[in-house]
């Protein structure tokens, strides 16, 4: 007759359960995945099938899944592994919107701001642009499929136990900061130095022209000659942007190795 003891059970439960905490924290803050138009119980079923699918091809875990101090700080550390992952692809993100604002608020269109769906807030229409043009690069270059990736072998660089994510490893993530904005100024520095140099003509002819209303002329000249520098700028828009997402999974290479 078939049976299975206590231990058996709880190494049976430990197996998927710590795998599962990690991936499910994953998908909660990683972009696309913790979407707000991905609703909670489909984010739910995708990581319980990606957590089945994988658990048994990790490494084994050595802790026993009880109400005890060791379960509770292996939990812990593993939802803050997964948020801390999804957290970094998350800035990856955000530089593309943070160009999308430093352009809109240099071409005269900081007040024209639109609700973002993905994210429930509020961001200018350049930025929305950005956002969208960036995800549907990362969906067509198997974004998604490398991040998954990327989680899965996390397991076999930090695999589950009660210690894993050190000071050196969320300073690490604070880091981050700093290089998102470095990347969205560099993202946005030909189109904001362009945007400069016509206001600094618009300058010149306001004082050899007193009598010109430069706010009436140079409003609409400076938004159409943005929109066409956002337009020529498309063309370095790709090769940008795997240099960004390249350094972004770098940094999560980086977060893995950080013990």
């Amino acid at each position: 007759m078939f049976s299975v003891t206590d231990i058996q059970l709880l190494e049976l439960i430990g197996l998927y359960f710590f795998p599962f905490c990690r991936i499910g924290a994953f998908f909660l803050a990683a972009p696309v995945f913790g979407s707000q138009l991905v609703n909670t119980r489909t984010r739910l079923i995708f990581a319980l099938v990606v957590t089945a699918i994988s658990a048994p091809l990790l490494p084994e875990v050595d802790i026993k899944v009880g109400i005890n101090l060791a379960t509770l700080l292996a939990v812990v550390q593993q939802m803050l592994i997964g948020f801390a992952m999804g957290f970094i692809l998350q800035i990856v993100f955000h530089v593309f919107v943070l160009a999308g604002q430093l352009i809109a608020m240099k071409m005269g269109l900081g007040f024209a701001s639109m609700n973002d769906p993905s994210n429930g807030i509020t961001v200018t229409v350049v930025s929305q642009f950005y956002l969208m043009l960036s995800t549907l690069l990362f969906l067509s270059l198997n974004g998604h499929l490398i991040a998954l990736e990327v989680l899965i072998d996390s397991f076999n660089v930090m695999p589950v136990a009660m210690f894993g994510i050190t000071r050196e490893a969320l300073w690490h993530v604070l880091s981050i900061g700093s290089w998102m904005f470095q990347g969205a100024l560099l993202l946005a520095l030909p189109v904001l130095t362009s945007i400069l140099i016509v206001n600094i003509a618009f300058g010149v002819m306001n004082r050899s022209a007193p009598q010109m209303n430069v706010f009436t002329v140079g409003f609409p000249i400076t938004l159409i000659f943005g929109l066409l520098l956002i337009w020529f700028s498309l063309v370095s828009f790709l090769p940008n942007y795997q240099i960004i997402v390249n350094e972004g999974f770098q940094f999560v290479d980086g977060l893995l190795e950080a013990k």
